[in-house]
């Protein structure tokens, strides 16, 4: 596959379709700063720019894209259904909703599914839910309920999320925000247990912080978090929204310590990259204490989004998918661990996600990724020294070997 990628294109050769500013988009509010690439077309781990220019997408829209660009199943479950009906709002019944739910509830062990469309409802749903789960199950006194959550976190950028935020340009210039949550350092479990009053209501914790740079906690966290929650009668409410879904070579991250939480938050790849997804899956006792009329959505659960969600769970129901990230990722991790000391100061590795850690003398993670973009390779950096990697799990090891060199090329400048 790396035969077809062009060579670098030239300082004048770039994507020109600028406005006066000097921006390639500008009639697009400045809340993104890409790199300079324009995507035309996608398909497996590859996509094209608007000039035939072919890159390996070592991204997948930050996990959205696990199943590869336009995977053959589920490009044909999307179009088998506009031929039917896209949109019924939850006014009605349809008949794609209860099959997704069904099968989307026994990939996880639960009863139920409350459908929504992004990550970040999904977090927004979750926070209610365990709320309410507070006041009309455990007995929390009325606006009293708490949440702890982890430094360092990401689970969206709503104004509730941001509020409980430490990372400045998520928050700044956002507020006021919304009380009732305790954070605690990421990684210690018995900072969450001292965290916990009789008022708090649920435990939010995504099981590796991706957006953090792929941080994966000690081994025992997540068991350790769910004693504490069994213990103190508080929900376990696990954000896979980034991590799930075969990302790190398990059907969740909880699955690699064994852990089932209350609560999973589900987004991203549960739309097979096409269509904006998400749900919180939860048992009856729990999710059961949402009422007719406490929440919803126009486009939750609509029967497009609900038809290419079911063929999406159907694919990961064969565990394929999960073997294939668990293997890949291994072959991954010796590549990039042997960067170790030159150029590369840290790496993390969860099945087919690595953050990767930039040594300073080499460049900052944006400079890294914009060479890797000029050699044909798409990653994203965060937190300024650090890269991640996550390509769509259809990848190929040779594919990422090839990837794996440029990087090299790019270290070694």
């Amino acid at each position: 596959m790396s035969a077809a990628v062009r060579e670098p294109q030239g300082p004048g050769e770039g994507v020109s379709a600028q406005g006066p500013d000097g921006a390639a988009e500008p009639h697009v509010a400045r809340n993104y700063a890409p790199l300079e690439v324009t995507i035309a077309r996608g398909e497996g781990a590859w996509v094209t720019d608007v000039e035939g220019k072919r890159y390996l997408d070592l991204l997948a829209a930050y996990s959205a894209v696990n199943f590869g660009h336009r995977h053959p199943a589920l490009v044909a479950a999307l179009e088998e259904q506009l031929g039917r009906v896209a949109l019924t709002s939850r006014a009605f019944r349809s008949d794609r909703l209860e099959p997704f739910a069904a099968a989307l509830a026994e990939l996880c062990g639960k009863d139920l599914v409350l459908p929504m469309n992004t990550g970040a409802e999904a977090v927004e749903t979750g926070i209610k839910v365990a709320r309410a789960w507070g006041y009309r199950v455990k007995g929390v006194r009325p606006d009293a309920a708490r949440i702890v959550v982890a430094h360092g976190n990401f689970h969206g950028r709503t104004t509730t999320i941001v509020g409980f935020s430490d990372d400045e340009s998520a928050r700044d210039d956002f507020g006021p925000f919304t009380p009732g949550f305790d954070a605690v350092p990421y990684g210690d479990a018995e900072a969450i247990a001292a965290a916990i009053t009789d008022d708090t209501v649920a435990v939010l914790i995504e099981p590796i912080q991706g957006e953090g740079g792929v941080i994966i906690p000690p081994d025992g966290y997540l068991r350790r978090i769910r004693e504490i929650c069994t213990e103190r009668n508080v929900l376990f409410v696990a954000d896979e929204i980034q991590s799930g879904l075969g990302r790190v070579g398990e059907t969740f991250a909880c699955d690699r310590e064994g852990v089932v939480p209350d609560l999973y938050l589900l987004g991203k790849a549960l739309g097979g990259g096409i269509l904006p997804v998400s749900a919180v899956v939860g048992n009856e006792d729990v999710l059961g204490v949402i009422r007719p009329g406490e929440h919803g959505s126009t486009f939750g659960g609509n029967p497009l989004a609900a038809a290419v969600g079911l063929r999406a769970v159907e694919m990961l129901a064969s565990g394929e998918f999960q073997e294939r990230a668990k293997a890949l990722g291994e072959h991954l991790r010796a590549g990039l661990e042997a960067f170790l000391g030159h150029g590369v100061t840290a790496v993390r590795v969860a099945g087919l996600w690595a953050g990767v850690d930039i040594d300073p003398d080499r460049g900052t993670g944006r400079e890294i990724a914009e060479r890797l973009l000029d050699r044909g390779v798409l990653v994203k950096d965060t937190h300024g020294q650090t890269i991640r990697i996550a390509p769509p799990i259809v990848v190929r090891a040779t594919e990422l070997d090839w990837a794996l060199e440029q990087l090299r090329l790019v270290l070694d400048r």
